[in-house]
């Protein structure tokens, strides 16, 4: 007796107007069609050593028959899984104030550039660590450097949405000195916001996108709805500017990816001593912040003060990465050694534990904002579980800590992941990887 024609159906060879319109390459009906053919041989196997064996017995049980057919699933889906399907990247978009050379705003971009799980789809600069437009050249220039000029970099807001220096320093005559104001009070040296410095990796050659970043944002996630993780490493202005801009930006987003705010940091550092409140990336523009952190993302994940100073760019560090021979990992080691303040590893870490979050060992799950009170805590990180009384501290102001309420708790964005403990050995290893490693498709400069 003939058996019955299989169900599946190999794919035909489809014509040069439908490989144009699937975006096939030409071999790719060759490829889908390999585990249609594997399962259809074991079949066939099979029912030839049935005829081989007739007096073997057969499965009396029900039970026996259907694991076996349970069995032959399995075998199908893992056959497509492994033959017609590879994993696909992670989409990402880069928000970042990317003052450099080197530091941790260039070293999480490589560590997310470098990566072969990203498809980084842009990188867009806002002010903070240093002015906008110097941060713009320091990217196209490490962008030339290991060959990635293929990803557009869009410069973002220059200026936050309220506060400016000005402020800031109307600010510190009643509450006292801030001491890491950014592009400032911090570089090298100081100047205004149109102004670059000689370049010590050199000027670049390419340029910057004619597209903002914000609407490069919000057309991003209208393209590829639910699909793009946005990571933050900078103030959040930008996405403040996408979100007033089109109020479905944050929940057409994957997730939001966040190295910002402070709650209970542990250290010695005066800086966090003496406020652990104040966190730079959602102080320098605190209405912002409170526009990001209230907006409907379907996840955020949060990296803070109170991990990130448990992670150090020490001089062992520098030197394995200097053994590599990738322009990445020489010019992480060049520039490296130059951080004389704070070479905590905040944006980084963000990075690779997007990439692996196993590398973190305890999170929480918390709300967060930002106090907007014109006060004395201005800037500083709001931080609250559910369902547990809400209060901050009072600082900036003489005498002891005192406890207020908070404003209205019953406003604010979803609940976040708050990272707070990491195993610090395997950060280590991956981030080393990360920065010694080529590029994927880095192809040379012109």
């Amino acid at each position: 007796m003939t058996p019955p024609a299989s169900p599946l159906r190999p794919l035909k060879p489809p014509s040069l107007g439908a490989q144009h319109r699937l975006q096939f390459p030409e071999p790719a009906y060759r490829i889908f069609n390999r585990p249609i053919q594997l399962l259809e041989a074991l079949l066939t196997l099979s029912k030839q050593r049935k005829r081989l064996r007739p007096n073997r017995p057969q499965f009396r049980n029900s039970f026996f028959r259907q694991i076996g057919k349970t069995l032959r699933f399995a075998l199908v889906l893992l056959v497509f899984a492994g033959c017609a399907f590879p994993q696909s990247k992670r989409k990402v978009i880069i928000d970042e104030d990317c003052a450099g050379p080197g530091g941790t705003d260039m070293q999480a971009l490589l560590t997310i550039i470098n990566s072969p799980q990203s498809d980084v789809l842009g990188i867009t600069v806002v002010t903070g660590d240093a002015w906008r437009d110097e941060e713009v050249a320091h990217t196209l220039r490490l962008l030339e450097i290991i060959g990635r000029t293929d990803i557009p970099v869009l410069p973002g807001a220059v200026f936050p949405l309220v506060n400016s220096k000005e402020a800031v320093a109307e600010w510190e005559k009643k509450y006292g000195k801030v001491e890491y104001q950014g592009a400032w009070n911090f570089g090298h040296p100081v100047h205004g916001p149109w102004e670059i410095p000689p370049m010590p990796e050199g000027e670049p050659t390419t340029k910057a996108s004619t597209e903002d970043a914000a609407h490069f944002l919000v057309r991003m996630v209208n393209k590829y709805p639910h699909e793009i993780t946005i990571y933050e490493g900078g103030p959040l202005t930008n996405l403040a500017l996408a979100q007033t801009i089109d109020p479905h930006f944050a929940s057409l987003a994957k997730e939001l990816v966040l190295m910002g705010g402070s709650i209970h940091p542990e250290t010695t550092d005066p800086e966090f001593t003496r406020t652990p409140h104040r966190e730079f990336n959602l102080w320098m523009d605190p209405e912002a912040s409170r526009c990001v952190l209230r907006a409907p993302w379907p996840r955020i994940v949060v990296t803070t003060v109170d991990i990130s100073v448990k992670t150090n760019m020490s001089q062992s560090l520098i030197s394995e990465i200097a053994k590599g021979t990738s322009p990445s990992a020489q010019y992480v080691a060049k520039y490296a050694s130059q951080c004389t303040f704070q070479c905590y590893l905040w944006d980084e870490l963000a990075a690779a534990a997007w990439l692996d979050p196993s590398i973190i060992t305890k999170s929480k799950k918390m709300y967060l904002d930002v106090s907007l009170d014109r006060g004395a805590t201005y800037g500083n990180t709001l931080a609250w579980e559910p369902g547990k009384p809400t209060a901050v501290i009072q600082e900036n102001l003489p005498g002891p800590p005192v406890l207020i309420p908070l404003p209205d708790v019953r406003l604010h964005g979803p609940l976040a992941d708050v990272q707070q403990d990491l195993d610090l050995t395997k950060f280590y290893k991956e981030f080393v990887a990360l920065m010694t490693a080529t590029s994927p498709h880095a192809h040379p400069i012109q």
